[in-house]
């Protein structure tokens, strides 16, 4: 079975880190495209970064560029978004999703293969 399982959300001040943690089973994720979502009550879920571990083939949205970086560990079949300078706009369920590609192109949902469960993420003072 094909599974991405997530963890590391959580809360957070606003201006502090918080890093995700997208780990594979079933498949090796570091030669396919791992995209990040996140979604708040009523919105679309957004695409905000994709990363293939085994090129750094690596995007970002620009609501997150600078301030949030992807990586890879292939030894433990895990990839990360290391997020900093959060911000209260940054609240929502942060999703990490692979899609069975070796580049990363877009974020279109309907063309994910495999979903992670979500992880919360609340910035708030």
């Amino acid at each position: 079975q094909l599974q991405l399982v997530e963890s590391g959300g959580g809360l957070v001040q606003p201006g502090g880190s918080l890093r995700l943690s997208c780990a594979g089973s079933g498949f090796t994720l570091d030669d396919y495209a791992i995209g990040w979502f996140r979604q708040v009550p009523g919105k679309e879920r957004e695409g905000i970064s994709c990363f293939v571990t085994r090129s750094a083939n690596t995007d970002y949205a620009d609501s997150v560029k600078g301030r949030f970086t992807a990586s890879g560990d292939n030894a433990k079949n895990t990839v990360y978004l290391q997020m900093n300078s959060l911000k209260p706009e940054d609240t929502g369920v942060y999703y990490c999703a692979a899609y069975f590609s070796h580049y990363c192109s877009g974020y279109s949902i309907h063309a994910v293969d495999v979903w992670g469960q979500g992880t919360q993420v609340t910035v708030s003072s």
